[in-house]
């Protein structure tokens, strides 16, 4: 390819046209500068193009400058169009900034051979951009809006344009102190919207008088300008987020991009998982006085969960609602459940598949991590509600297929009345609908899952047998969330088992009945 040095100017002549070759000053040494240029591998669609630069002192600078150009484009071999393109695009953009230096030849050689990006100031955001392609091919769709969500949040806005090699401790940390300082603001923010709704209700009852409703309107015109309830970025998504970044710069160490991963490094107060609690006597009294749920994560007792299965035994999805409670199956585990994948026979079901939601629209996936895919043993009693299920299945169907209705045969075990997806939406929405009409306290259908932990311990497990039967990851996550509940039941069991004992004396005092037993009546000076 072609390519020269010569010595250029800035000369123009009266009306402003440049000069050029033909200054005639340029005889001087002393006039002009010396530049270079040199014809560059076409575009990808074939245009032409050039590396140009002017500046240079002497001839002999700019011939150097030259030979550095021609060794970059040797370093893609001749019949290698792609890498040929790659160095013309590195040299091509340095082109355009003048201040930039040439790349360096070792480094440019290192990258191109390892297939890594050519630019010399790689950003966090180039980084972000190539791993989310990467993850694109491999992860799944709910894991993957996860991460793009971070993504555009937070560690976009925050680090994006900081060149990925002097990305450090520093900068991480103060993505999660401005975070901090958000969540301060969201907090005023919206305790000021609720000390102003109340400023703009009429708790009185009736028509409030025209004078109040004049100070109400005004009061209800300052709460439409106030900002929105938002959520605070908690600890545990403060977790995650790190956890992304983190992902994102294990993937630039695996490149050969950097060494060292600041996300690693940096410092935040651990997420406290809810511990799970006991729906006892004095815990739905108080949630019916306050409303108030104690935790997060609320469990049913046996009779509870009883009085709920009792209620659904005649809904179309009790099933689902008995796998869950008795096995703790996931809500898209259950809904993805195939027949195929169940055996009455050697009492056991294999979770395979999960049917989630993107957005609103269901989707089909692995299950959540690797250990998630695993069989589980069913009893005998959830044998027999599965069968009775399928059974109804196929009267349905039958039913439909006799009305001329159509019928999809998905092969799932709970289905949409005409065979095809259940949408995981509906099993929570008939859940709540029995909880309220039974009057029950409160649970969300995932509590249903950890109210499996509390049967195992109610039939003598412990902390492995749960994370065996709810198929976790680790014991760390089962003795996290169970542990409380554990205690708790031992509590309740150990009520229940010193009840057990019938006494003749129950009105009377413990330590009383026991004196008894041991002094003589009539001796008031025995020892």
């Amino acid at each position: 390819m072609k390519g020269s040095t010569y010595r250029r100017c800035y000369c123009r002549d009266a009306e402003g046209k440049a000069l050029g070759k033909t200054c005639p000053q340029l005889s001087s040494r002393r006039h002009g500068v010396w530049a270079v240029r040199q014809e560059l591998p076409p575009h990808a669609d074939g245009g032409r193009r050039s590396f140009s630069r002017s500046g240079y002192a002497t001839a002999k600078d700019a011939q150097e400058a030259l030979d550095k150009v021609r060794a970059l484009l040797a370093l893609a071999d001749g019949d290698d169009t792609e890498a040929q393109t790659l160095v013309g695009d590195l040299l091509e953009g340095v082109s355009k900034n003048k201040k930039a230096p040439l790349p360096d030849l070792a480094e440019t050689r290192r990258r191109l051979v390892r297939g890594q990006k050519l630019t010399a100031t790689m950003t966090v955001g180039d980084l972000l951009d190539e791993w989310l392609d990467a993850k694109r091919k491999a992860r799944k769709k709910t894991t993957l809006n996860g991460y793009e969500s971070h993504v555009r949040a937070h560690l976009r806005p925050a680090l994006a344009d900081h060149r990925l090699d002097r990305l450090g401790v520093g900068h991480v940390q103060q993505m999660f102190d401005t975070i901090d300082d958000a969540n301060e603001t969201i907090a005023a923010e919206n305790q000021a919207r609720r000390e102003q709704e109340a400023r703009s209700r009429w708790a009185k009852g009736g028509r409030p008088p025209a004078k109040e409703r004049e100070r109400l309107a005004a009061e209800r015109a300052k709460l439409a300008e106030m900002p929105p309830y938002r959520r605070i970025t908690g600890p545990a998504s403060k977790q995650s987020i790190r956890r992304t970044l983190r992902t994102a710069l294990n993937f630039a160490i695996g490149r050969e991009y950097i060494t060292f991963n600041p996300a690693s490094f940096v410092e935040l107060a651990p997420a406290k998982r809810p511990p799970g609690l006991l729906w006892t006597d004095e815990r739905v009294a108080r949630w019916r006085e306050t409303g108030e749920r104690p935790s997060s994560v609320m469990v049913w007792t046996p009779e509870q969960l009883g009085q709920f299965l009792d209620a659904a035994e005649s809904d179309r999805l009790y099933a689902a609602f008995h796998l869950i409670a008795h096995h703790g199956l996931r809500r898209g585990e259950a809904v993805g459940q195939d027949w195929a994948n169940v055996s009455f026979s050697a009492r056991l079901l294999l979770v395979a598949k999960e049917i989630t939601v993107d957005g609103w629209t269901p989707i089909e996936t692995a299950p959540k991590t690797d250990g998630s895919a695993d069989t589980v043993h069913i009893d005998s009693g959830t044998v027999a509600v599965l069968q009775a299920h399928r059974d109804r299945q196929m009267e349905e169907k039958a039913a439909r297929l006799g009305r001329g209705l159509p019928w999809v045969d998905t092969g799932k075990v709970f289905t949409s009345e005409d065979g095809s997806w259940l949408h995981p939406e509906v099993v929570s929405e008939t859940f709540r609908a029995i909880v309220a009409d039974e009057d029950l306290p409160p649970i969300n259908l995932r509590d249903l899952r950890h109210g499996a932990a509390a049967l195992i311990k109610a039939a003598g497990g412990d902390l492995h047998d749960a994370k065996v039967k709810l198929r976790h990851s680790t014991i760390t996550l089962t003795s996290d969330t169970y542990m409380t509940l554990f205690r708790e039941y031992e509590e309740e069991l150990t009520e229940r088992a010193a009840a057990v004992v019938p006494r003749a004396r129950r009105g009377v005092d413990s330590t009383a009945a026991h004196a008894s037993l041991t002094q003589d009546p009539e001796n008031d000076d025995a020892p």
